[in-house]
């Protein structure tokens, strides 16, 4: 028996007046998933616990089978773990976003969260303007390292772990009282802008009706983390695919083995079919057991508040993730569970996560029953089904639909 995740980030929402009162998830055609749910399971999954902020890090690694209540030491440091970047027990791992802020003529304080993601900006175009300025600013004891996109990281030597505003939770709000109040921060931030701002390549995006990368943005804080290995918890080998570094960094945590894909960009116009062909690869002939199939492009529309594009995003991962994933393994002869869900709702209505319960999907495919639900939010709350510790929803995928 074989075993698959596909996540689709941010995918569950609230009931949106512009698609008739419906979710994205249930306004979509997603006939493959319907059809699945038909035959399977559907439920609801609380994956964040609670006092915890809900976010991409804690919710993976409870969809993954970690309890974050235990595991969770910061999502920065996660994504450390992919960069590559080995952590001393006394550093702190800060996120550094790349970020558009409004340019205000009364400076910088009056700006305001315009966009956390800079366009989607390229990870070409980031590293030129992170080099830029990590060349004026960057110390022994504050260290910058380039990501993916707008997703960066800076290691603190020594530093403190602080609360810090997510830049997704204040987009459209004024940035004062937001800022880092740690000195070093907030001057960093600072200088940032001022170098960013008037960048020639800003202003080649700006001519191109793109936003400008104008300023770094820190959150996200966290020390060294310590996850048990995937195979030693599960007893079973496991495999990642997603254009995250989040993600890539859980796996890497996890001892598992992370599938790089070509096109695979965190976007709306990502390699999907990339994607499925590595799922069944590795799964038929890579040796693994189990495999984590990330999309983050549901979450990013969210993000910027357009429901038409994320069913778009639904609808791609229904299409060109989940049907040539089911196909290429009967096509196989491979018999296999899987799972599909969001890790948590990225509303569009708010532009942020929540940690509303999320409707999770499993399918077997040696054992089809005929429950004749379709897959989304509204069904799944029928049923009455509740996993309230989303690490446990894995044992459910491992142990099978029982009739």
């Amino acid at each position: 028996m074989k075993y698959l995740v596909i996540l689709g980030d941010g995918m569950a929402d609230r009931p949106i007046k512009a698609l008739g009162d419906l979710t994205p998830l249930a306004y979509a055609k997603t006939p493959m998933m319907d059809q699945l749910a038909a035959k399977g399971e559907i439920g609801m999954v609380h994956t964040i616990p609670d006092g915890m902020s809900p976010g991409s890090d804690t919710a993976n690694l409870s969809v993954l089978g970690y309890d974050p209540r235990k595991y969770y030491s910061g999502r920065s440091p996660l994504e450390a773990l992919s960069i590559g970047v080995s952590m001393k027990e006394t550093d702190i791992a800060l996120r550094c976003n790349l970020v558009t802020l409004s340019e205000e003529e009364g400076g910088f304080d009056l700006c305001s969260m315009k966009d956390h993601s800079a366009g989607e900006i390229s990870t070409e175009d980031a590293k030129i303007l992170l080099d830029a300025v990590r060349k004026e600013i960057e110390t022994e004891e504050f260290r910058f390292y380039a990501g993916t996109s707008y997703r960066h990281l800076l290691i603190w030597e020594n530093g403190s772990v602080m609360d810090l505003a997510p830049p997704h939770d204040i987009l459209g709000q004024k940035i004062e009282g937001k800022l880092p109040k740690q000195p070093d921060l907030l001057a960093m931030t600072k200088r940032s802008y001022e170098i960013l701002k008037d960048h020639p390549l800003n202003a080649k995006r700006k001519r191109q009706g793109k936003n400008p990368a104008n300023s770094f943005w820190f959150w996200g804080a966290g020390t060294k983390p310590a996850l048990s290995s995937f195979q030693e918890m599960t007893g079973k080998t496991g495999a990642m695919i997603s254009a995250v570094d989040l993600l890539k960094g859980i796996a890497v945590g996890a001892s598992m083995k992370v599938i790089a894909v070509d096109g695979a960009n965190g976007g709306l116009n990502t390699n999907y079919e990339g994607k499925a062909q590595a799922a069944v690869e590795a799964l038929t002939k890579g040796g693994c057991d189990f495999v984590y199939v990330h999309l983050e492009a549901p979450d990013e529309m969210g993000h910027q508040g357009s429901a038409e594009r994320k069913v778009q995003a639904i609808e791609n991962l229904d299409q060109r993730i989940v049907r040539p994933i089911v196909e290429g393994l009967k096509a196989a002869g491979e018999e296999f569970c899987m799972a599909v869900l969001p890790d948590h709702p990225t509303p569009v209505s708010i532009r942020t996560h929540t940690s509303d319960n999320v409707p999770y999907l499993l399918y077997d495919s040696t054992i089809e029953q005929a429950e004749g639900y379709q897959y989304n939010e509204a069904e799944a709350q029928k049923t009455g089904r509740l996993i309230p510790d989303g690490h446990k929803l894995i044992w459910r995928l491992f142990d099978g639909i029982k009739k």
